[in-house]
């Protein structure tokens, strides 16, 4: 039973990933509820987990306020916007901490790729306001590239086994 309330959360965050993406290109924008309904939804994931509160919980926690402290610096040198702030450190909740740096990886090779196809689109359409990326596509891409490789396998698997 657990095993399809994890399957069935992994789900409701890949949905909500897809969703911050879209409302990033569209909007430039990641809204403030999208990222409190996944912070809400964090502790049902640790409880279908079977994480304990000590260290597990704890460790969630305290990486989500490191990654909320460093990224809020970056936020107020006006590196970063708050929407990603936000949705990076809600993630740190959700994502254990060997697998959030694959995130950070996988999110910073996306967001690489994403400023030279915006770049070189901005440039060829010889635009001359300032290009605005929208980079909750790369937080989103790395964040569902994680949950495909780390999570859903192994709860499709559960769920599966349970079911036969």
């Amino acid at each position: 039973m657990q095993e399809t309330i994890q399957y069935g959360l992994l789900i409701a965050l890949a949905i909500a990933l897809v969703f911050a993406a879209f409302t990033d290109i569209r909007r430039r924008q990641i809204d403030n509820w999208l990222n409190l309904a996944i912070a809400l939804g964090a502790p049902a994931f640790w409880w279908a987990s079977g994480l304990t509160l000590w260290p597990g919980v704890a460790l969630q926690l305290g990486i989500a306020l490191a990654v909320f402290v460093v990224l809020a610096g970056l936020f107020a040198l006006r590196m970063m916007g708050g929407g990603d702030v936000k949705l990076l450190t809600v993630l740190a909740l959700w994502i254990e901490p060997t697998s959030f740096l694959q995130l950070l990886v996988v999110m910073a090779l996306a967001g690489g790729v994403l400023t030279l196809v915006m770049g070189a689109w901005h440039v060829t359409r010889r635009q001359r306001h300032k290009l605005a990326i929208p980079y909750g596509v790369a937080i989103a891409f790395g964040g569902l590239w994680v949950l495909a490789a780390n999570y859903m396998p192994a709860a499709a698997m559960a769920a599966v086994g349970q079911s036969t």
